[in-house]
């Protein structure tokens, strides 16, 4: 159910509660199969959305889809019922705590998720299935099974899908690519990456569980852990983010937007490298057992050092690059990508602008608004579901290689491991019942 934009939300929940005093069937609601097709709103309609496991990361999300001024929020559904109610009074919504039951809600058409990593992809795929548009924090999965069969779910049910790789919607970021793409460096022979940290262990000591959060249902598809506020806090003393059940660490939380320019400045958005190995020590992650900073585990868990081939010889090397891009070493000079910043040697490579008749990327200037944008229009967006898987897979192919130790061939149509069976059984991971993915979606 949609309601008319031209109506302000005010005047519209006065109006609709003197209509039903009156017994009166509120006219300004619609059904979207009215309106438009079902699950595409019409053009003066707001979006309705629902926020699933949103926290803190997705509220700017939610905050930005609001002040578009084309969409509302319907509900609010999160496992800890304080931050459900808190978020739902913020915008105006019904507070839930099972998302499943949101995604029942004929008046939700999309949903924003930003839960921590090892749920993202049971609530996209259930979204999916349910006929909702998708916008999903990055890093977009946990583990390249289920980046391919969220990818097959939006793909079977024509859904819209953006991942929250927001540097895809920089013009500074896009103006960088389209420079590499265009060989202004000429032939690219190297890419320098940050060198991200892979994650490590929890054993933190248990605190008491908060009073309405639920954390067996937290834990989700992981065995249930003790409850600390530094494992349940995203970026705290370290924080989920840095535990290796929940999360792929930096290399995922930073390496997922840094990867992702290196794959759309190589035009690798629908494949990956073809080799990756490790070069220094042994990996040895340690085990956290009382609440202390990333530092120590991040130093760690930098090493060994990582080592990608992409086709035509592209060698890319976790080392010293930009966090939020790399630094693309070619014939006729290099080109330094960050977020929001391009710089080159010699520096008038970077002054150049792209010519009417050369290659020109994907343009988005609102990462949020070219979502709904592209939800009115049913366009692919700028990230869409299979350039957050791809990129994703980069980071996870860097902590597969740090695990396994050794050098490992990587078939990017298949998703496969050449003739390594050990290396494939980390495609993906065991989870507990009743949170498996499906066999097919």
């Amino acid at each position: 159910m949609i309601y008319s934009a031209k109506l302000s939300r005010r005047q519209f929940l006065r109006r609709g509660a003197a209509w039903a005093a009156a017994g009166v069937a509120t006219p300004h609601l619609i059904p979207s199969s009215v309106l438009a097709a079902p699950g595409r709103p019409g053009p003066n309609d707001l979006i309705g959305i629902g926020g699933i496991g949103i926290g803190r990361q997705g509220s700017g999300v939610v905050q930005a889809a609001v002040a578009s001024k084309r969409a509302r929020i319907v509900a609010i559904a999160d496992i800890n019922a304080k931050t459900a109610q808190v978020m739902a009074k913020r915008f105006s919504a019904q507070p839930l705590k099972e998302y499943r039951k949101l995604l029942q809600r004929k008046d939700v058409d999309a949903i924003i998720t930003a839960t921590p990593d090892h749920w993202r992809a049971l609530v996209c795929i259930h979204a999916a299935q349910a006929g909702k548009d998708i916008y999903a924090e990055k890093p977009m999965s946990l583990t390249i099974r289920e980046g391919r069969l969220m990818a097959q779910a939006v793909r079977r049910y024509q859904r819209v899908f953006q991942a929250g790789s927001q540097q895809r919607s920089d013009p500074k970021n896009r103006f960088g690519c389209e420079l590499v793409r265009n060989g202004r460096i000429g032939r690219v022979l190297k890419v320098i990456a940050y060198n991200y940290p892979s994650p490590w262990e929890c054993g933190l000591p248990a605190q008491p569980v908060p009073d309405g959060l639920d954390w067996d249902m937290w834990c989700g598809p992981t065995e249930v852990a003790p409850y600390n506020i530094d494992l349940c806090t995203p970026r705290a003393r370290p924080g989920w983010i840095s535990f290796r059940p929940y999360s792929g660490g930096e290399m995922t939380g930073w390496g997922a937007h840094g990867l992702d320019q290196v794959q759309w400045a190589l035009g690798m958005d629908e494949s990956g490298p073809i080799e990756v190995w490790t070069e220094g020590e042994k990996f040895n992650p340690p085990t956290y057992a009382k609440p202390e900073s990333q530092a120590r585990g991040d130093k760690i868990c930098s090493n060994p050092k990582v080592f990608f081939r992409y086709a035509g010889d592209i060698v890319m090397e976790l080392g010293k690059g930009p966090m939020g891009g790399a630094t693309f070493i070619g014939e006729k000079g290099k080109i330094s990508i960050d977020r929001s910043k391009v710089t080159s040697d010699p520096p008038e490579i970077a002054k150049e602008p792209i010519k009417p008749d050369e290659i020109h990327l994907y343009k988005s200037d609102n990462h949020i608004g070219n979502w709904l944008d592209c939800i009115r229009s049913r366009k692919t967006t700028v990230a869409d579901v299979e350039i957050g898987h791809r990129s994703a897979t980069v980071c996870h192919l860097g902590n597969i290689a740090r695990s396994v130790g050794r050098k490992l061939k990587w078939d990017p149509a298949k998703e496969v491991f050449v003739g390594d069976e050990e290396a494939n059984k980390h495609l993906d991971r065991a989870r507990r019942k009743p949170y498996e993915l499906p066999e097919t979606v």
